[in-house]
């Protein structure tokens, strides 16, 4: 089958690619290789995937209306799993418009491919944040999401509206997938684990946010890539009965539906910290700090729907997980 995976340079775009390669699949990759972070680790990440066979690379940012348009009319792509986005809760307060351009602009690039080349499938990436102000825990995907605290939580909330209207104006089957905290080996070098493990491996402080006292539903990258995996093949049906008003608000009358994809079992970040130092064997120097803007104090998921539809839920131990990325991140670095 032939597939586009947007950010495939990316964390998990890299192994969902990875994934689908193995099974024989076309993969075109696409990623602009913006300096968000060190482009190197980026480039990396391409060189695996093209050492594999059906693995074909494409620069090209999603803002970038007329070669979206051409992209998607030359490759005429079946399924599209789309993973690109400019990430980070704390760049957004201080660099809103690229999320602007990457997150809403380039999401209705994506979309309008899509609908005017007769994809099967859409799946995208959503995101925990867009519980924002929501107390309520697990959070399910019929919770109320229409306050977030960060803009790229908004952008995310906005995906899944514009893709339901896709849906139903065009009969076009989408899935939103709401990341847990993704961890693992070619992890992102703005997250915690990778900026935990730098630092500590260099004898300097970590700073901790909120003093420890918060929680976070970690999830191990391969689980998440499994869940991709097997979300691609279940294809959203339209509910002509479904109503606003009596139905369940993650699915709708048109052929679109949305997921949590989270380990369902929230971590203390001390506890984190503490595999991570198990894992390096060396205590970690503390820096406690007051809690971030923008930042949630916890978050959990209800993954049973995923678990439902798939038979699949994430489950790798935070102690396993941070393992494995330390491991990668000593091989990688010759640390």
């Amino acid at each position: 089958m032939n597939y586009l995976v947007t950010g495939a340079a990316g964390f998990v775009g890299y192994f969902v690619s990875l994934r689908l390669l193995a099974e024989g699949h076309q993969v075109t990759g696409l990623d602009n290789l913006n300096g968000y972070y060190d482009v190197n680790l980026k480039l990396a990440r391409v060189q695996q995937l093209e050492d594999k066979p059906g693995f074909k690379f494409v620069k090209l940012d999603l803002a970038d209306r007329d070669g979206m348009t051409a992209l998607f009319a030359e490759n005429k792509f079946e399924r599209v799993i789309h993973l690109a986005a400019q990430a980070g809760v704390r760049y957004s307060i201080d660099n809103p418009l690229a999320y602007v351009d990457a997150n809403l602009v380039g999401f209705v690039n994506v979309l309008e491919g899509c609908r005017h080349n007769k994809v099967q499938h859409l799946l995208y990436a959503s995101s925990s944040s867009v519980y924002g102000m929501n107390r309520k825990q697990p959070f399910d995907t019929q919770d109320n999401v229409d306050h977030p605290i960060s803009l790229y939580a908004a952008t995310k909330k906005a995906n899944e509206l514009m893709a339901h209207t896709y849906s139903h104006l065009y009969g076009l089957p989408t899935t939103g997938m709401r990341f847990f905290t993704v961890y693992g080996p070619w992890g992102r070098p703005d997250m915690a684990l990778f900026k935990f493990t730098k630092a500590i491996i260099a004898d300097q402080s970590i700073d901790v946010y909120n003093h420890g006292e918060m929680r976070r539903d970690f999830t191990y990258v391969e689980d998440v890539a499994e869940s991709v995996m097997r979300l691609q093949n279940i294809i959203p049906q339209a509910q002509p009965d479904w109503t606003v008003e009596t139905g369940n608000g993650s699915q709708s009358s048109a052929p679109y539906v949305l997921y949590n994809i989270g380990n369902s079992n929230p971590i203390k970040l001390m506890t984190y910290i503490e595999a991570l130092e198990d894992a390096l064997g060396v205590e970690a120097k503390k820096n406690m700090m007051p809690m971030q803007p923008g930042d949630v104090h916890e978050t959990s998921s209800d993954s049973t729907p995923l678990y439902n539809a798939t038979g699949f839920k994430p489950q790798t131990s935070v102690k396993e997980g941070v393992k494995k990325f330390v491991d990668w991140y000593k091989d990688y670095y010759q640390c």
